[in-house]
């Protein structure tokens, strides 16, 4: 990328792609600017500075190396390549995968049951449904895991698939949580109408900062993409 200011596309998210009601999901939204990055093939790393808005065109500028979709005179959002690899997480079976989606908290209680994503009102078709629910720990970290239906397959939906289960793995049954930052590697295009594998860690906390890892595993066993999030702890009261 140049090491000069440069005005690309605005980036709009379409309001299909909401996450918390009112804004973009932070998955679609940070996949949506990664696909302006020039990463070679490389994982690029999205920083979310505000909601996204929805149905709205945000100017996208370029400046040394980094991209910045603008709202309301101010970033919202900004891209770069990320600087270092990418672990993502162990898969499970699409038999256990199976069963822990009919665990999945946000069943009983969800903070944003219209998420894009994850939520539960969202219709087949519609929503990606994507429904993480407890599985076995790893190495004595919670992991979650879920099955999903590629439909379609561009890059800020695989974005999308790689973003909630983060948050479930982080305990968003108990506290509520948005994504803060998103690092993440598509390796190859999901095959639509496949089942694949969606799993999610938690890493670490740090005050109201939780670190998550993602991966999405097709149907033989091989990682489709894989992701780090940092979640940021919220108030209820702030998405009333």
């Amino acid at each position: 990328m140049s090491t000069s200011a440069s005005t690309l596309a605005p980036l709009v998210v379409p309001a299909r792609f909401n996450g918390p009601a009112g804004s973009g999901n932070g998955g679609w939204s940070a996949g949506a600017l990664a696909a302006y990055v020039d990463a070679t093939g490389g994982p690029v790393e999205v920083t979310l500075r505000q909601p996204p808005p929805l149905d709205t065109a945000m100017e996208v500028v370029e400046e040394d190396g980094v991209l910045t979709a603008v709202h309301g005179g101010a970033p919202a959002l900004s891209a770069r390549t990320a600087p270092g690899a990418l672990q993502g997480v162990a898969g499970v079976s699409i038999a256990e995968a199976r069963a822990a989606a009919t665990r999945y908290p946000g069943l009983a209680q969800h903070p944003f049951p219209t998420c894009f994503t994850c939520g539960t009102d969202r219709a087949e078709g519609d929503g990606l449904r994507i429904f993480p629910g407890p599985v076995e720990p790893l190495d004595g970290l919670p992991r979650v895991a879920a099955t999903w239906v590629a439909a379609d397959t561009d890059l800020p939906v695989v974005w999308a698939a790689l973003d909630c289960a983060g948050a479930w793995a982080a305990d968003m049954e108990d506290r509520m949580m948005v994504l803060g930052r998103m690092s993440a590697e598509v390796l190859r295009t999901p095959v639509a109408g496949e089942e694949h594998v969606v799993v999610g860690l938690a890493r670490g906390s740090e005050g109201r900062k939780h670190r998550t890892a993602t991966s999405v595993i097709d149907a033989r066993g091989e990682v489709v993409g894989r992701a780090e999030q940092v979640w940021i702890e919220v108030s209820p009261e702030a998405f009333a």
